[in-house]
Parts: structure tokens; sequence; C-alpha cells
């Protein structure tokens, strides 16, 4: 019987009491228990031997999963930091390198919904795991050989790990910029693990902030702890009460970003990446000693006004697959000034390579109090000198039918498509087509929903409204 554990570009998620039980939340940590252990590299620790971080989110039964697992992961002698509260995953990734742990495992399902929990793993540079990798740790389930135990498990010793991570994101962030700004902001963790840390460090420093939702609730207020405009509007109201400048918000474990305008409108994610690679190009050159060189890299499915201001400031373009694994680790070689994702997704030059929410919504407030202007003047200034690029996504159902039809469609070559010019074809991850005035369309099946994501851009709204019109038609006709 095949395994219900399969982790993906995010580890492994799955409905709390249907796949997600004791029972395979063990089979998973045992797994990555024997996986660590095996490989046993030499290197530091803290502990003197194999040690892994443990966290987890604010999801229902998540710190009893923690707990359970720290003291399973023991018993195979593998040192455990258990946190003491619910952790942002990026604090996670950067308690990884600070106590040169062989990883870690984090129990979030990130922004899915209330009735998903999940397992990621990291590895000891603090990215998530990659697929040679998580391979591995799968082959551990099919493996019923005892796994030999040390005669004296190996010890579980509690840490808070928000104090260094903070002190981290405060070397990262220009608070003096934003206080002496007197910009007000307004903060929306989502009920999720992400509470106490925008709202402390901004505190912390002296900077006007309310926040709403920063308390725990496993039903995430009855929606999905995910930061889009749909879910924004209690930050909004708080925005409108407290006349703040702008609105921030966090996922389920705070890897991902949401950003509102002082006019109450939710700022595309993609647009936000464009505008911060501009923003770190001009400014972080008279802050760094050796000044910030390098390209950006971005998903397959992420804006090309990255690409356009890339050309403009002439730094290199390195597009992936979809998941953040690929961007972290061009990260660690030092490539890049920014890595991004349009879900949401961001770290830069210098820190983790993992999503980091809070620092995207940092240095995106950070972003406004240098410019002195509001955000929809900095994206109509930022077309302006690049070109206009407007984006969208959605979540197109199949049937079996139309999925089978679109498998055999996209592995034909196009040089048209519904009457525009194919410019060039890309199956990097599913299949994407530039087309010959700028805009283009990708399409992902998803390997977990009856569903086809659908992606698409062009320089005017209505443009992207046609196009989307267009790509839909190529899927059901």
């Amino acid at each position: 019987m095949s395994s219900p554990i399969k982790f993906g570009t995010s580890g492994w998620r799955a409905v709390i009491a249907e796949d997600f039980t004791l029972a395979n939340v063990k089979k998973a940590v045992e797994a990555v228990a024997r996986h660590v252990t095996s490989t046993n590299p030499a290197r530091p620790s803290r502990s003197g031997g194999p040690s892994l971080i443990v966290g987890y989110d604010t999801r229902f039964l998540s710190e009893k999963f923690a707990a359970m697992s720290a003291e399973l992961l023991a018993s195979h002698g593998i040192h455990c930091y258990l946190s003491q509260q619910a952790v942002p995953t990026p604090a996670i990734a950067c308690a990884i390198r600070r106590l040169k742990t062989d990883g870690a495992i984090n129990f979030t399902a990130s922004h899915n919904p209330s009735h998903y929990n999940g397992v990621k793993f990291s590895t000891p540079d603090g990215a998530p795991a990659m697929t040679g990798v998580t391979q591995k740790v799968e082959a551990w389930l099919s493996d019923d050989t005892p796994a030999p135990l040390p005669e004296k498990p190996a010890a579980v010793e509690t840490v808070d790990l928000q104090p260094a991570y903070l002190e981290e994101i405060a070397q990262k962030v220009n608070l003096d910029l934003i206080r002496s700004a007197g910009l007000r902001l307004a903060y929306d963790p989502l009920y999720g693990a992400g509470i106490g840390y925008i709202d402390g460090l901004l505190a912390q420093a002296g900077i006007e902030a309310v926040s709403v939702h920063n308390w725990r609730d496993v039903l995430f207020g009855g929606h999905p702890p995910e930061p889009d405009g749909e879910h924004l509007g209690e930050l909004r109201q708080a925005m409108q009460q407290s006349r703040a400048h702008l609105g921030l918000a966090t996922d389920g474990d705070a890897d991902r970003f949401g950003i509102v305008d002082e006019n109450g409108n939710f700022i595309s994610p993609n647009h936000i990446l464009a505008l911060l690679l501009d923003y770190l190009i001009e400014s972080r050159p008279w802050t760094a000693k050796e000044g910030w060189t390098g390209g950006v890299a971005k998903s397959v499915a992420t804006t090309h006004l990255i690409d356009a201001v890339a050309k403009f400031h002439r730094i290199p373009v390195y597009e992936t697959p979809v998941g953040f694994k690929y961007i972290g680790e061009m990260i660690q070689q030092d490539k890049l000034i920014l890595g991004g994702e349009e879900s949401a997704g961001l770290t830069i030059r210098h820190h983790v390579p993992e999503k980091d929410g809070i620092l995207a919504c940092l240095l995106t407030a950070e972003m406004v109090a240098s410019r002195g202007m509001p955000l929809a003047r900095q994206i109509q200034e930022l077309f302006g000198k690049v070109g206009s690029y407007y984006p969208g996504r959605w979540s197109v159902p199949l049937t079996a039918t139309v999925k089978k039809r679109f498998v055999e469609r996209s592995k034909q070559e196009y040089s048209d498509f519904q009457g525009r010019r194919v410019v060039k074809t890309v199956r990097m991850d599913g299949l994407k087509l530039l087309l010959d005035d700028g805009s283009w369309v990708l399409f992902r099946l998803s390997g977990t929903e009856p569903v086809c994501r659908l992606y698409c851009e062009a320089s005017t709204e209505k443009g992207l409204e046609e196009l989307a019109g267009t790509a839909r038609r190529f899927l059901f006709d």
C-alpha cells in the first residue's frame, strides 16, 4: 500500500484527521530522523551531535504534534530545539543557521485552510528541502527495518526564536527612516505565527501602528490565512480608523505578505516585488560597504515587470520553476539582489534562502517612507520608466476529459495562440506562451486538485481581461 505522505514544493500537507493523523505524523518525522542520522554530516553544532529545530504555527494541535515529534527525534539521538511558541517559517530559517543545526521540522500548512496541517522539512542552510532530499526522506517511509536507537535519548531544549530573528530583521530594514517619516502602519497576522513579530518590532522602534487578529484562532476567522485582498477587510477598517498610510499582512506561517495602500486598495505582490527590486537597487549600494551587485530570480509564473526593471538597471534575470527552493538555492550562491514569486514570496541578498513575509512588509514600509509617495503613484512612475504590466492568476476547475485533452495539447508546438502570434514557448513548469505584443499566458496543472492554474499578463487591464478569456477558451474549446 502506498504511503499518503508526499513532500511537494513546500513539504507534506494533508487534511487533519484524514491523512494528517498522529500515526502518519510519526512516520514522517521518523523518516526525517532516519535521513538526518544516516547522512550524519560532520558539521559543528551547539549540541555536539545531530540536531534539529522543531517549530509550529497556530493551527489546531500544531504544538502537540511538535512536542511529540521532539521526543521522537530525541529518541533517535537528535538534539531538539523546540520552539516555546508559534513561530514564523523565516524565523526558523534564521535559527537553523544561527544554531548550526541539521535543519528543522515545522508544523504548518502556511496559507491553506484551517482543516489542513503539514510538515515542512528544511535543510542545514535554512532552505526548504530540495527534491533530491525529500526523495531520500520518502524512501525511508517504506523501509520496515527497525531503526537502531541510542541507549540514551538526546535532549529536548525549549527555545525562544523571536528575539534573535527580530534583531536580524532590524539590521536589514531602516526602522529609523520609517519612524522619522511619521508613517502610520496597520498589521494583520491573520491569527497566524506572525503575531507579535511585525507589531512587536514596530513597538520597540517607536513606530505608530495598530494590529488586528493578533490572537490565536485555529479557524483563522473562517477563511484561509492567506493575505490577499478578499481576506483583508478588517485590516482596511483598522487603517481607516487609525488613518494609517499602509496596511501590512502575513499568512499563517508569515512567509507570505500582503500589502494594502492608503486608499484601501490591495496591491498585487507582483507589483510589490518589482517596486522593491527597483528600490533596493537604488538604495542599497549607498548603505552597504561593498554595494549590492547581482541579479534577480523569479518563478516562471511571476510578472515580466521584474524583467523590465532588471533590463533598465542592467542586471541579469534568472527564471525558475514554481517553488521557492529554486530561488533559495541562488540566494545561497550570492547571485541575487532579490528573489521573488508571484504568490507573495520574497527574500533578499544576505538573508535566508526562504520566503520572508515579515521582511517584505517592513521593506515596503521603508520604501514608502523613503520615497515619500503612495504605492499607487510609485507603480505609475515605474510604468512610465519601464512600461506597464498587469498580471492575473486564476484556478480553473477541469473535468477529467478536459484535463486529458489539455495534457495532449500542451505537448504540441505553437506558432499561433487563438489568433495571436507566439514568439516563444517555455515548458519549464507547465506551458507558457509568450506573445508578440509582450503579453503571455501560463497553464499549470495542479498536482493535488482537479484545476489548472492559469496565469496571464498584458500591458493594460482590458488586455488582461481579453487574454484571460482567450486562455479559458483554449482550455475548453
